[in-house]
């Protein structure tokens, strides 16, 4: 229908003559009240910022001669945050002459993705920065 008629419907029904897709030819409107438009589309954009989950990036600190039960706990708290549906880091840090002894870093990664493999994938392989070898993980299936 032409504009000028669409425009004089609206203004009789008390309403707005909303432009609901300008690009389509010839566009499409319809008769509605813009207040109650908007008020729909900020509701609707709270409910899904309140459904989504921010991934924050956790950080576990071991060093090659974490011994067996101090390795269980952080392994336990790692757990949490994977489940939780946050990524971590694994953060190995290296003191002293322990940098000559860089396998026992990485066979201590390896054993730690062994044992996170049903539940985390490896986002960024064992590599070494300065003295520290780093990898990170992440849930396999996305929370939130």
């Amino acid at each position: 229908m032409p504009l000028d008629k669409a425009i004089e419907r609206a203004e009789m029904s008390g309403l707005d003559l909303i432009e609901v897709s300008p690009n389509a030819e010839p566009p499409v409107c319809k008769i509605q009240d813009y207040g109650k438009l908007k008020y729909q589309t900020q509701k609707k954009a709270s409910e899904t910022r309140k459904k989504q989950h921010i991934v924050t990036v956790k950080e576990i600190s071991i060093r090659p001669g974490t011994e067996e039960h101090d390795y269980q706990i952080k392994m336990k708290k790692a757990r949490q945050f994977i489940e939780k549906g946050d990524k971590v880091k694994f953060n190995l840090r290296f003191r002293g002459r322990e940098i000559t002894h860089k396998d026992l870093g990485a066979q201590m990664l390896d054993r730690i993705e062994t044992d996170f493999k049903e539940i985390a994938k490896v986002d960024q392989k064992p590599k070494m920065e300065g003295r520290q070898m780093i990898m990170v993980m992440s849930p396999l299936t996305a929370k939130g």
